[in-house]
């Protein structure tokens, strides 16, 4: 894994500061902690409605003290802000591409030195979806790593992290439980998420 601004001393701390304060100032609260036995996890970053859930999510895993990396569509990654973006722990995602991205994810987990949180959207896009895609749930399995359920709640300004879930490789039952604890939260443009 590449180095980005959770692992830059200095600039972390400072950040880390900041975003508490700015969360405070604007009436969010933080629940959870990542559990200290669980290094290295796939976080699913739900629901994904809106450009501002990335600034939120990047001031929200330095307050919990995260080491996050996020997937994000190739495009973002155009310079001028390409290398931004990778330092911000983004991993550029070629949609059009037909690589396996679940493989070569989970080797990056596996092989990754001390912890490594990666943060996945189940729906895939901001636009109004009905289905959620699976990768991050066969990032996980193959790598032989849990799943947190990460949320972002924008009408209680509540975000944090839920229950730890290990898959068990039956992916329908298992998508339907995760789904089920995502029915609660509502995200800024919540009328595109659908968690049926």
């Amino acid at each position: 894994m590449h180095r980005t601004i959770f692992t830059t001393p200095l600039v972390n701390s400072t950040l880390r500061a900041l975003s508490l304060a700015w969360l405070r100032l604007r009436g969010w609260k933080l629940d959870g902690a990542l559990p200290a036995a669980q290094p290295k996890c796939v976080l699913i970053a739900a629901p994904h409605t809106s450009n501002w859930d990335l600034p939120y999510t990047l001031m929200v895993a330095f307050a919990l003290r995260l080491n996050i990396y996020w997937m994000g569509k190739a495009s973002i990654f155009s310079w001028p802000f390409g290398g931004l973006m990778r330092w911000l722990g983004g991993i550029a995602v070629d949609r059009s591409q037909s690589n396996n991205l679940v493989a070569a994810s989970a080797a990056a987990l596996r092989a990754a030195d001390g912890p490594v949180q990666l943060i996945v959207p189940p729906e895939g896009t901001r636009s109004k979806t009905r289905f959620w895609k699976t990768g991050f749930y066969w990032i996980a399995h193959e790598a032989g790593v849990p799943i947190v359920l990460a949320y972002m709640d924008y009408p209680r300004r509540l975000s944090g992290l839920g229950p730890v879930f290990q898959p068990s490789g039956d992916v329908e039952a298992d998508m339907a439980k995760i789904k089920q604890y995502y029915a609660q939260f509502k995200g800024k443009n919540w009328q595109q998420f659908d968690h049926q």
